[in-house]
């Protein structure tokens, strides 16, 4: 597939958003919705890739798994380590106890159940939770393990309505999820079947792009109102908003807009986020997701307070 600089220009907003967001940086008070533009972004990459393989007929599930295992495992399983050391180091016993349940349920990918049960969204008790953020990471590789499949089967059974299939899996999910946040917010945020429409959306434009635009006027008026609708998510959200829910429907539907508007061409939008700068930032927000987290938690919980501002500094750098 192509490479699109864009696209990792948006990873690195949102996951700038995400970071921001934790740190209690003033403004960015719905900086969670960036994990919302990761996971439509995933769905967009992880379709591109493996479809065309599909398609040709040289698709391999072992090579597919080999490929993720080497992206996602040496950051992960070092933050792992570092997060059980630190624990060891500074953590009372119920929290330690705690922390190798976390330490578990990630590893194998599970630890998206582990905080559905244990841990609200925006409980005070997540404060404590080093690797609380690592239940996006298990939705992702969970959408993973079942998609592939999907794929397969429609190539083999629905050709022509691939894209139909992937509408009716994920209406029901967008469903469940604005169903479940009124009445369980806990499992609408954290259970994949809520999260899977995400994913689906981005797989919806890989498999079936839209019409582009010619008109580079139109192109830049796409990419503006997409932009708008993740800063809308990312500066007028709150802990207090409903979430995911409807409201995730913004910042999914601005990220597909940022994502067709740089297609064939792009658009200034599209070059903004191409520069070096933001894309830079975009091809560290793996790791810098992964270590910012556990990085915050143990500070807070030595020092017993807030951070200052020089504090916040120095712990982002480290990130």
């Amino acid at each position: 597939m192509q490479y699109r600089p864009d696209i990792d220009g948006l990873r690195g907003v949102a996951v700038v958003a995400v970071v921001l967001f934790h740190f209690g940086i003033p403004g960015f008070t719905g900086g969670f919705a960036g994990v919302d533009v990761f996971f439509v972004i995933s769905g967009y990459l992880i379709t591109s890739l493996i479809q065309p393989e599909i398609a040709a007929g040289r698709f391999s599930f072992a090579w597919f798994y080999e490929r993720r295992i080497r992206r996602l495992f040496p950051a992960l399983l070092s933050v792992v380590a570092f997060t059980g050391i630190a624990g060891i180091l500074l953590f009372q016993p119920h929290d330690l106890r705690y922390l190798y349940q976390s330490v578990v349920a990630t590893a194998l990918f599970a630890a998206n159940f582990l905080f559905w049960k244990t841990t609200g969204y925006f409980d005070p008790a997540a404060d404590t939770r080093p690797l609380l953020h690592a239940w996006s990471l298990s939705v992702e590789e969970q959408f993973y393990i079942v998609f592939p499949v999907i794929l397969m089967l429609a190539a083999r059974h629905l050709p022509r309505h691939a894209g139909w299939l992937l509408l009716a899996l994920a209406i029901p999910s967008f469903a469940a999820g604005v169903a479940l946040t009124q009445s369980d917010p806990s499992a609408a945020s954290f259970l994949p079947l809520t999260r899977f429409w995400e994913l689906l959306i981005g797989a919806l434009l890989a498999l079936r792009p839209p019409p582009i635009p010619q008109s580079a006027a139109w192109r830049n008026a796409m990419a503006v109102l997409g932009l708008a609708l993740v800063g809308y998510g990312v500066f007028a959200y709150s802990r207090q908003t409903p979430f995911p829910g409807a409201h995730a429907l913004l910042p999914c539907a601005g990220t597909a807009l940022l994502i067709v508007a740089g297609m064939n061409g792009g658009c200034r939008v599209s070059r903004l986020l191409s520069l070096r700068p933001v894309v830079f930032v975009g091809l560290i927000s793996y790791s810098l997701y992964l270590w910012h987290w556990p990085l915050l938690v143990f500070a807070q919980y030595f020092l017993i307070r807030e951070l200052t501002v020089p504090e916040k500094a120095i712990l982002l750098a480290a990130s």
